[in-house]
């Protein structure tokens, strides 16, 4: 990119830039690691800014939670419909979360899950996009599962979740070369020789 085109190019606005921030920082660092003035200083916005948009820490956590929620969703129903066969489109999973990590934050596994585990409390406002990212992940797969096999498509659509998220803890791991690939391969196994029950 030019020196032009990135004038040309117009500002985040200042919450855009509070969520670019609370993302990168909280996927990269933690939420407990990262301070408020972390992300205020990351996103070069004043206090005020931060309190009049999301009302704190946990409404910023959960704010950004919920726009990757959206992006997620987005990015793995593109790969399914760039899919040519039921089977591809079940094991589109893996492949989009690959785009994903290229196009946006990669993170470090799942920020779902990490979150889940840093932010226990039922009561705090991320809880609602936790369960809603888990919602959808069972959702979307017994759908497409549906399409895959007559047999048992729950106990598909369960295993194919198991290997996925496998394959996350592999990314934060860091030790398989290549964990989306290889949790995408155990995957096709599992459509080709279906395993338990739902």
């Amino acid at each position: 990119m030019d020196q032009d085109t990135a004038e040309a190019m117009p500002r985040p606005s200042a919450r855009d830039r509070l969520l670019d921030a609370a993302d990168e920082l909280f996927s990269r660092d933690g939420i407990a690691r990262t301070s408020v003035d972390e992300v205020l200083n990351h996103a070069h916005v004043a206090p005020g800014t931060l309190y009049a948009h999301f009302s704190g820490k946990d409404g910023l956590v959960a704010a950004a939670l919920d726009r990757r929620l959206n992006r997620w969703e987005q990015v793995w129903q593109e790969a399914v419909d760039a899919a040519a066969t039921p089977a591809e489109k079940l094991l589109a999973l893996f492949d989009a979360v690959s785009t994903y990590r290229d196009r946006y934050t990669p993170g470090r596994g799942c920020a779902f899950l990490a979150t889940g585990t840093e932010l226990p409390d039922l009561d705090h406002p991320a809880r609602a996009v936790i369960e809603a990212e888990s919602a959808l992940l069972l959702a979307r797969l017994n759908q497409l599962a549906e399409t895959v096999t007559t047999g048992n498509p729950a106990a598909l659509a369960g295993n194919v979740l198991l290997v996925y998220d496998g394959a996350m803890a592999g990314l934060q791991r860091g030790l398989t070369p290549d964990p989306l690939g290889h949790g995408k391969a155990l995957a096709g196994c599992l459509i080709q020789h279906p395993i338990g029950t739902a």
